[in-house]
């Protein structure tokens, strides 16, 4: 890896030696998902992708938020952040018993930090813990996933302008341009290397707003039968407006007036970037019932507007709750009408805040049918469990 301007021979060490790991990690799981495929995928009857229930359990999600992989590496401190939200999903998955699936639920990774041309090295990184599990997976962006470099402010204290320093042809990274690596690059990257990723592209006239899609949860008894719709939108931020805009909000209704006409299948919402809707319940002063959580040490840090998409959401009786990250001091979930708005857990050690890291966990279970979900915290420690339907 090269800089603009590296300040010691020390951080161009440490830069070239998290590089270094990023390939061989990505190389050595590449094998390991080679040697545990899982079945073949298939599509539901109207045309969604599924993940099939096991016989007589429970289906578990665990949701990662703001996991920040890539900042600051050109410091001690960065890389080390890194190593420890591998640590917190690692402690996760092992104290949850048998997880199905995981959501990234953006901020996978810091663009604006890595100096690098291809920000999935980082995104890779963040994925691993996942993936050596043989565990499918789904993302959904957030605001900065795909952010423009910002050159740090410390490589401007020495006397003029830091130089541009371009590698050799052959070389595997580039710091000659730092536009970044931009949404449907790094979906791209998660779609074609990655067997058990789930995500998606989503349509193209939605785009430059990506990852927008459904997945079926299908019985444990046939694959064709769904028993939870998960929907995943875009929030933006980063080269795209914090919004989720009145086209997608139209496709959301399309969609789900297809695949479940009589709203008669429970649906799930992931996106990043909290609705305005968020500021109307959140709690004051503490949490109480019936909201339900341990943390509540920020404001809500909104989308730019409100474009229909919550209109859509409370209507329809099959939506029971919505995720999100984004405030990295609130795990809160609250009702609002007849839905849920919850916050997921900081589970990466990059970005702000030194609150306890962790994950929010959702389980599915058939017969009889309920949505729950709790926090499973880095210590292994169990809070808030909540009903969000019966």
């Amino acid at each position: 890896m090269e800089l603009k301007r590296p300040k010691t021979q020390t951080q161009i060490a440490i830069l070239s030696f998290t590089c270094f790991s990023l390939f061989i990690l990505t190389v050595g799981l590449d094998d390991q998902v080679l040697a545990l495929l899982p079945p073949p995928t298939t599509k539901a009857s109207g045309g969604e992708r599924y993940v099939q229930m096991r016989a007589g359990a429970a289906f578990k999600i665990a949701v990662f938020a703001d996991l920040h992989f890539g900042e600051n590496a050109w410091t001690d401190w960065g890389p080390v952040q890194d190593v420890n939200s591998v640590k917190v999903m690692n402690t996760v998955l092992d104290n949850e018993t048998t997880i199905d699936f995981v959501v990234y639920l953006g901020d996978v990774i810091t663009a604006n930090n890595i100096p690098i041309a291809n920000a999935s090295l980082y995104w890779d990184q963040a994925i691993s813990p996942t993936k050596s599990r043989n565990i499918p997976w789904a993302s959904v962006f957030g605001n900065h996933d795909d952010a423009p470099f910002e050159w740090p402010m410390e490589w401007f204290s020495a006397p003029g302008i830091p130089p541009l320093i371009c590698p050799a042809a052959n070389s595997t990274y580039s710091a000659c341009s730092f536009r970044g690596t931009q949404r449907i690059e790094l979906m791209k990257h998660d779609i074609e290397h990655d067997v058990l990723s789930y995500s998606s592209n989503g349509p193209k006239d939605l785009w430059p707003s990506i990852s927008n899609y459904v997945l079926q949860v299908s019985s444990s008894d046939d694959p064709k039968s769904p028993v939870v719709y998960l929907y995943f939108l875009d929030s933006g931020g980063g080269f795209y407006p914090e919004v989720i805009s009145n086209a997608q909000a139209e496709w959301f209704q399309k969609k789900s007036e297809e695949i479940n006409p009589n709203a008669s299948v429970p649906e799930l919402i992931f996106w990043h970037i909290p609705s305005q809707a968020y500021r109307n319940v959140a709690p004051r002063f503490g949490i109480h019932q019936p909201c339900v959580g341990l943390i509540n040490k920020e404001s809500v840090a909104s989308q730019e507007a409100e474009l229909g998409i919550m209109n859509l959401l409370v209507k329809r009786p099959s939506v029971k709750a919505v995720f999100v990250g984004h405030n990295h001091g609130l795990d809160w979930c609250c009702p609002y009408k007849k839905l849920w708005l919850c916050y997921a857990r900081h589970t990466g050690y990059g970005g702000y805040g030194s609150w306890p890291r962790g994950a929010r966990i959702i389980e599915i279970t058939q017969q009889p049918f309920s949505i729950k979900s709790w926090i499973r915290m880095e210590d292994g420690v169990v809070h808030s469990r909540v009903t969000l339907s019966p």
